[in-house]
């Protein structure tokens, strides 16, 4: 059988892409390698499925630090908003959570999944699970269809590729799209791990003298080679065996990536300020009254309150500071050393865990060969891309999978077409 539009990859770009072109009454084969579709999305938002973000659209872009300029166009035909009332429209009520954050009302990203299915049902979408795609198949230099790892091929007139990054290889992201792009003529730019965490040699990372310790609210930068920051994030993080982890680690992390690239050290400096709301000079003369309150009483009581105990201990040592000393003992310029701490502690970082252990894919196919209005190839005619497979990539909290399915909507709309 011949088929209008056939889309490779059931995750979120990929279903949205089958139910975009179903609904334009074209006939659809939606294939997936793995047992079930869907399978990124029932584990994305920690099962709860965060579906998009409510932001205004200059904001979700600002949360896409890759590439997200590119989407403007995408967003003018079909946007956040629209991702809300689709998902209200297949029955799923959403909530807003923080930061702009949307829910399904259950909680469960099975929800989101089985809504999505049903209505790849209703439109009466071939489904093929348990299909690996070899290569696409091209005649005079057009698209024609797939071939399949088995040898049997399938015609179309035109194809989706929506087979995800290599991030997260369980749910079936494994690059396997990257090689088939470039057989049509794309450029697949360099592939790097973002929202991942991050490792150190630091020696207190070694002896897991922090490990398991969080930090609230600080703000967490990336230092360049001359100690100024480059990206700063104001989020909870955490100590872990082989390095740090939490919310801001993971949005610091590809700002890591590209200043390890530059450096010729093979290391790169992180700064935690771990009471941003003050500055240094509010902080040193917060400290030198709390030593002159209570002269007689040990540091780290008189200190206690101002940060976590491990960390408050740690950066009392750091700054040579005996944690029994009476404040009375303690100098000037101690104070200020350890008021500097607070605020800036420094620790060199040597790179992150792999890309499989990221959350997100950096790089992928070049946004300058797809037309940002269609998700077509410019390459190649009747090829369209969609979701993580494209160098596109944003920070957690809705915005990768709001890419995607607004990419997925405009891939298959035109492949339909």
């Amino acid at each position: 059988m011949e088929y209008d539009v056939i889309v490779i990859g059931g995750g979120p770009s990929g279903l949205m892409a089958a139910i975009a072109a179903g609904e334009q009454g074209a006939r659809v084969l939606l294939v997936d390698k793995g047992n079930k579709l869907g399978r990124k999305l029932a584990i994305s938002g920690g099962g709860r499925c965060n579906v998009t973000n409510r932001l205004p659209v200059d904001e979700i872009i600002k949360h896409i630090p890759g590439n997200g300029r590119f989407l403007y166009s995408a967003f003018s035909i079909f946007n956040n908003e629209d991702i809300i009332r689709f998902f209200e429209g297949l029955g799923i009520e959403l909530k807003e959570e923080d930061h702009g954050r949307m829910f399904p009302v259950t909680d469960k990203a099975q929800s989101v999944v089985d809504a999505l299915l049903h209505r790849i049902s209703e439109l009466h979408v071939d489904i093929r699970v348990n299909t690996a795609v070899g290569d696409l198949l091209i005649e005079d230099e057009h698209i024609a269809g797939i071939l399949l790892r088995d040898g049997q091929s399938i015609h179309s007139r035109s194809v989706v590729v929506a087979a995800g990054g290599s991030s997260v290889p369980h749910t079936g992201s494994t690059g396997d799209a990257y090689p088939w792009a470039e057989k049509a003529g794309h450029t697949v730019t360099e592939l790097y791990p973002t929202e991942v965490p991050v490792t150190s040699n630091e020696p207190f990372i070694k002896e897991k003298k922090l490990q398991g310790l969080s930090l609230r609210d600080v703000a967490l930068s990336v230092l360049n080679s001359k100690g100024k920051p480059i990206i700063t994030h104001h989020m909870d993080m955490i100590f872990t065996h082989f390095g740090v982890s939490g919310p801001a680690v993971l949005r610091c992390s590809q700002f890591v990536v590209k200043a390890l690239k530059k450096s010729k050290t093979n290391e790169v400096f992180m700064a935690i300020d771990s009471l941003p709301e003050k500055n240094e000079e509010q902080l040193f003369s917060e400290i030198r009254g709390l030593l002159a309150d209570h002269p007689k009483k040990a540091v780290k009581n008189s200190f206690k309150g101002l940060l976590p105990e491990r960390y408050l201990l740690f950066l009392l040592e750091q700054a040579g500071i005996d944690e029994d000393t009476p404040c009375s003992n303690i100098s000037a310029e101690k104070a200020r050393q350890f008021a500097h701490l607070c605020k800036q502690f420094r620790f060199s970082v040597n790179g992150t865990l792999p890309l499989e252990k990221a959350f997100v894919t950096g790089g992928g196919v070049s946004v300058k060969e797809i037309d940002p209005k269609r998700m077509a190839s410019k390459k190649m005619p009747g090829l369209f891309f969609c979701g993580e497979v494209l160098d596109i990539h944003g920070y957690t909290g809705g915005y990768n999978i709001t890419s995607a399915l607004i990419t997925g909507r405009l891939a298959g709309l035109n492949a339909a077409q």
